[in-house]
């Protein structure tokens, strides 16, 4: 190897489509990892543009020696794909005809054109200059701080116009004339790896390894706890064997993801690894006023919101001032003592279990305790609302959204204990970013809690009412409880540091440059193979 060779950055591609949605989970780990990666002196990042279900305007090609277009035909592209994220862009009749049938004929076409082994999808350019509010707007403000502006925005965008789903459909339209699905193939030249946050839909170029950011299996073992179940546990499990056989690499994001992938796929023990999430730097020990709380509730309420209207999430007022007494009476203890629930509403966060050790809590031992629930509303959630209704009637539970990181902090900071009472999870953010925060942690009692949060949270079996109710007793109204809450925030101290970027990006800089050396020394193990003929890649030996 050359020197010239040596000191080339490595050039990786991270998909943002997630970052276009959403908080918490996924669209922040997007976020955060992307920060951490521009971070790297070693490593060249440039983003891929992709949407769940839009199609996007393309950007612009690579310039050729024949042709080089002016920087104002340029900067027209950037715009049109900046409106493509939210609208359709302006088109003549030519175009409008063009785009009718290419949208209504793409999946087909696709469809076709991978089964024969033919084409693939271009990726265009998205210069950054000029488009910064967009980039950061759109995609990070949600999770960074205005500090990291520059650093985020000053990267390479590349745009994928197909949509995501689009190509997941392709890969689950070949099973109607394959035995294993075959996914359109992305033309990524010049990237050395391109890292997806989810089992992706499609291959990549040959020269390029793909790195999967598992998030967890849970598409696959608890499919009754998603929406669009069917569907969503075919796209994930097909793009997943596809990824697996085309030789992908694996970065999960804990040892209990890893261990239920392996469960699925053996033959990627080589090839996978574990590395934790990176809890955002907005989280840290803050002695904020506690009567910051009252106002960030009443700021944040869910149900106020006119996109929530009808859906019961704030009771009927008559007036303006109605409203405002409700939630000065509500909201005028001092301090205001209350439990704390970060997730998305939805089946698998255990929302039910929650509300009853907390209705059992009020009645035995605590009757001015609050509920604080943050976190959209998911799927399958209306039963539950139903149970929320009567409490929020009553001034008792609040439903927050859209919770700034500075002020989720405070909540943190200031709750009785934040609970984490998950039936599944791949890692789970809030009792880390609680921990962080200075706050006492009572967890569920699952695999990936215990490695996470390892002794700085007190554990209950989520299945269990009288269990849950149980820990809250002891951590949070027993004689020496205290003393238990202190033990805990130091331990919650000690056990948040080791999700700091300064602790895990030393991790990625040595996986990404393994996964090179070995996809240098071994270009066949990354190359695509043929999806349907039933053999798996050789498992990367001594990775």
């Amino acid at each position: 190897m050359s020197d010239k060779t040596k000191d080339r950055k490595l050039t990786v591609m991270l998909e943002l489509r997630p970052a276009f949605d959403g908080y918490a989970g996924i669209p922040q780990e997007t976020r955060l990892l992307f920060r951490g990666l521009r971070m790297i002196r070693s490593v060249d990042v440039s983003g891929m543009l992709q949407m769940s279900h839009r199609i996007l305007a393309k950007g612009t090609g690579e310039p050729t020696w024949l042709f080089d277009p002016p920087e104002s035909h340029k900067i027209g592209r950037y715009s049109r794909v900046v409106i493509s994220a939210a609208e359709r862009p302006f088109s003549t009749l030519y175009d409008r005809i063009r785009e009718y049938f290419g949208r209504r004929f793409l999946s087909a076409k696709l469809t076709l054109s991978t089964l024969l082994g033919l084409g693939a999808i271009k990726l265009t350019t998205l210069r950054p200059r000029y488009f910064e509010d967009f980039i950061w707007r759109t995609l990070f403000a949600k999770t960074l701080p205005a500090g990291d502006f520059s650093l985020v925005t000053g990267a390479q965008q590349r745009v994928c116009a197909v949509p995501w789903h689009t190509m997941h459909m392709i890969g689950l339209n070949t099973l109607n004339a394959l035995r294993s699905p075959r996914y359109a193939r992305i033309l990524t030249r010049g990237v050395d790896i391109f890292i997806s946050q989810t089992p992706y839909p499609g291959r990549v170029s040959a020269n390029t390894a793909l790195v999967v950011r598992y998030h967890d299996a849970l598409p696959v073992f608890m499919p009754h706890t998603i929406s669009d179940k069917s569907l969503h546990q075919a796209t994930h499990f097909y793009a997943l064997m596809s990824n697996v056989r085309s030789g992908a690499y694996f970065a999960c994001v804990s040892d209990a993801t890893r261990r239920d992938l392996l469960k699925m796929f053996p033959q990627v023990a080589e090839r996978a690894v574990a590395i934790h999430n990176m809890v955002s730097h907005h989280y840290y020990l803050e002695n904020s006023p506690v009567e910051r709380v009252a106002g960030i509730i009443r700021a944040r309420l869910y149900g106020l919101d006119p996109d929530a209207k009808g859906l019961g999430l704030s009771p009927n007022f008559l007036t303006l001032r109605e409203q405002e007494r409700f939630y000065e009476r509500a909201l005028s203890a001092r301090p205001l003592k209350y439990l704390l629930a970060v997730s998305t509403v939805e089946p698998r966060k255990n929302h039910s279990r929650l509300i009853a050790a907390w209705e059992v809590l009020k009645a035995e031992v605590d009757p001015d305790l609050k509920l604080v629930i943050v976190g959209t509303l998911g799927w399958d959630y209306k039963q539950l609302i139903k149970g929320f209704r009567a409490w929020i009637d009553r001034g008792d539970l609040f439903m927050l959204n859209a919770v700034p990181a500075p002020d989720l902090r405070v909540l943190y900071r200031h709750a009785t204990a934040t609970l984490c009472p998950s039936l599944g999870e791949g890692f789970d953010f809030s009792g880390v970013e609680a921990m962080r925060s200075g706050g006492v942690v009572l967890a569920s009692d699952i695999a990936v809690h215990r490695e996470v949060y390892a002794d700085a949270a007190d554990y209950f079996n989520p299945y269990a009412t009288a269990s849950l109710v149980e820990s809250a007793k002891r951590v949070l109204y027993a004689p020496d409880a205290p003393a238990v809450q202190s033990r805990l925030r130091q331990l919650g101290q000690a056990v948040g540091a080791r999700y700091v970027p300064e602790k895990i990006l030393p991790q990625w800089e040595r996986f990404l440059a393994r996964v090179q050396r070995r996809a240098a020394a071994n270009p066949a193990e990354i190359a695509p193979i043929t999806e349907d003929a039933g053999e798996i890649a050789p498992a990367v030996k001594e990775f």
